[in-house]
């Protein structure tokens, strides 16, 4: 009797205690829904939570696996999913469908993304499980997507900007050009590949994997190679090949070519390694990357950002597209540069492809009017795609076309005369006005140089040897004596003031430093003679040559070199190098130079030239003689707009450094007329 009594009373306790449990709602149910949505899992959502009839509908794949890869291929971050509660002490019926409104919000590679649906759970028994369901349709992904609708998604590129002059000239713009194909099944000479070849300087094996790549199809246009708009002869000969075709496309430009190439730069396809180190920049396989100069430097201004548009495809006849997020492109920045390119050009054109650099500065604020590297390639023949030969051609070639000269420093020689002379008088230690007596083609101090001698061109300079006459004759043993009279502490701290030393401040471009020594020192006697002429060890950068020479136009300061427009003008790198009076006689005396001296090719007469010849002799251990490279540094003193440093490698056959002086000539005339 006990037993019947205890049984009783547990199934009692268990009803009670049943009773007490409180019952799922569909909002409990929605809750936990949402839940697994705002964590992206898809796969519990599908199994637990959907009504039977849903999963009907649309199988796991195209509910879980859809969804998930939408998230990678869209860039979905930060979604958030909320309902709205209902009211407090809503009665529900499991009869009745139970509706929430929904509001759903997300990030996507396109920009955000929101909407408001309407949410049904059905109350229905799934196996052992009686509960509240879900009814789903892919309007909960996107708006306006049904089930046979796809989903595509359009990358917007943005226009990459532009690198100007100061007048707005374009020396790096967006243009067009021709993308080169071939149509296979029109095609039919398979000889005619050579010629193709030969036209667009590649190969017929290159020509042969475009032509084999797995999406090819023979009647579709199959881009082997590009040409430029302006080459309309060789646009000609190749669609006049049966099967080949032209196509315009977007192309970049470089209007001065080979004049401004190591400036510019060029862009290109983007590598591997580029890929990997800047795949979360948003850099994907197909795009291209600044490779050299300005265009590699400037890259973070000048790419932009592509737009993206994610857009839903629909099933219909004629149905638009619609669209379920888009951000607009922003193009790159235009980068004006302080550059004039026309006297870029000039000065280019004026060195006639001799190895040799060129700088030039305006003296009164520092801004860089020219940076040029003589020979270089056309950055144009990079863009449209040059072959292993040619860019073999280009190495091998004894003038090193590839090689930035301007970056680099050389001995500058007798161009550096000024300022020793300038360093000079502002120690007090040289009187321009004193005259030397100097006899004969060589001199050494005494016996304790064994066989150093300091050798000068032209013995024939009249006595007395002043500061005038010593420049004239670009005299190297009265430099020597000078600068043995000053002291090595001396001439060491002057250079100094001019920058020596020192890491030169222009902006965007890093270029070598001037050196007085391999240490920063003058150990002897002779390497002090040598360094006062500007050989030696030294070594100049020649933009900073012409930097160098600002003081004497300035009357004390020299500026910071800036290669953009919008730099802050006239800052100043070097305060009171020297005073007015040593400018106005160094002056006076450059200009001297010219119409007395050795650089008669620089003696317009319609433009007065003041400047310095230079010529700074490269030996070999055991060699009595060696390559000369020939400088000449000028202004014009009536009307100092520009200070112009040019540097001519090899010069011992061609006149020496007035050879160098009839190219600076040459811009000045090209200006003149320009202006």
């Amino acid at each position: 009797m006990k037993k019947i009594l205890l049984g009783i009373l547990a199934v009692a306790l268990l009803a009670a205690l049943s009773g007490c449990r409180e019952k799922v709602t569909p909002e409990d149910r929605l809750a936990d829904y949402i839940s697994h949505w705002n964590k992206g899992d898809f796969t519990d959502m599908y199994s637990s939570f959907l009504t039977q009839e849903t999963k009907d509908a649309f199988p796991e794949e195209d509910f879980a696996d859809r969804q998930q890869k939408l998230q990678e291929d869209l860039g979905i971050h930060d979604l958030k999913v909320t309902y709205q509660k209902p009211e407090k002490g809503t009665k529900w019926d499991k009869e009745e469908p139970a509706v929430f409104p929904v509001e759903v919000k997300m990030e996507t590679a396109a920009g955000p993304v929101e909407f408001e649906k309407e949410m049904t759970l059905l109350h229905e028994k799934q196996g052992d499980d009686e509960n509240w369901f879900v009814e789903w349709d892919p309007s909960f992904i996107f708006p306006d997507l049904e089930a046979d609708d796809e989903i595509g998604v359009t990358r917007i590129e943005a226009e990459r900007g532009e690198i100007v002059d100061r007048n707005g000239l374009p020396l790096a713009k967006n243009g067009t050009g021709y993308n080169i194909g071939i149509v296979p099944e029109k095609l039919t000479d398979e000889s005619k590949k050579a010629e193709i070849a030969g036209l667009l300087g590649t190969t017929v094996e290159a020509i042969d994997a475009k032509l084999n790549q797995g999406w090819v199809k023979p009647d579709l246009f199959v881009p082997v190679g590009k040409a430029s708009a302006d080459d309309g002869e060789l646009l000609d000969k190749l669609v006049a090949i049966p099967g080949v075709g032209a196509q315009q496309t977007k192309m970049r430009v470089y209007p001065y070519g080979a004049a401004a190439a190591h400036l510019t730069g060029y862009i290109g396809p983007i590598s591997a390694e580029q890929l990997e180190k800047l795949k979360d920049k948003g850099y994907t396989e197909t795009d291209q990357i600044g490779r050299r100069g300005l265009e590699s430097l400037l890259e973070d201004r000048l790419r932009g950002t592509d737009g993206m548009k994610i857009y839903i495809k629909k099933t219909g006849e004629g149905a638009e597209p619609v669209t379920v997020a888009e951000t607009l492109p922003e193009n790159g920045e235009t980068v004006k540069l302080a550059v004039d390119a026309m006297f870029q050009k000039a000065a280019y054109d004026a060195m006639k492809g001799e190895p040799g650099a060129a700088a030039s500065v305006d003296p009164k604020t520092g801004e860089v009017l020219a940076l040029v590297s003589s020979p270089a390639y056309d950055p144009n023949e990079f863009i449209l795609g040059v072959s292993g030969e040619r860019y073999q051609a280009l190495e091998s070639d004894p003038d090193t076309p590839l090689f930035n000269r301007f970056a680099q420093s050389y001995a500058p020689g007798s161009a550096i005369k000024p300022i020793t002379a300038a360093i000079g008088m502002e120690s007090g230690k040289l009187d321009p006005a004193e005259g030397l007596t100097i006899d004969g083609k060589t001199w050494q101090k005494d016996a304790s140089w064994g066989n150093y001698r300091v050798s000068r061109l032209h013995a024939d300079a009249p006595n007395p040897i002043d500061l005038n006459k010593a420049l004239i004759y670009s005299d190297n043993i009265y430099f020597a004596r000078q600068a043995l009279d000053m002291g090595k502490g001396t001439l060491t701290e002057g250079l100094k003031k001019y920058g020596f030393g020192e890491e030169i401040p222009l902006d965007l471009m890093k270029l070598k430093s001037s050196q007085i020594s391999n240490d920063g020192s003058i150990g002897s006697e002779g390497q002090l003679a040598d360094t006062s002429f500007g050989q030696g060890q030294m070594l100049a950068n020649i933009l900073h040559l012409a930097s160098m020479y600002e003081p004497f136009v300035t009357n004390g300061p020299m500026y910071k070199p800036t290669l953009l427009l919008d730099a802050a003008d006239a800052e100043v790198w070097k305060e009171n190098v020297i005073g007015a009076d040593t400018a106005a006689a160094i002056r006076t005396i450059l200009r001297n130079v010219v119409l007395d001296g050795y650089a008669q090719s620089a003696n317009l007469p319609d433009i007065p030239i003041a400047g310095k010849t230079g010529t700074a002799e490269l030996k070999s251990a055991g060699e009595t003689s060696g390559k000369e490279n020939g400088y000449f540094v000028s202004f014009n003193p009536d009307n100092p707009a520009f200070i112009l440093a040019m540097m001519v490698e090899s010069v011992e056959d061609n006149g020496g450094s007035d050879y160098v002086a009839a190219m600076s000539a040459e811009v000045y005339k090209k200006m003149t007329e320009g202006r």
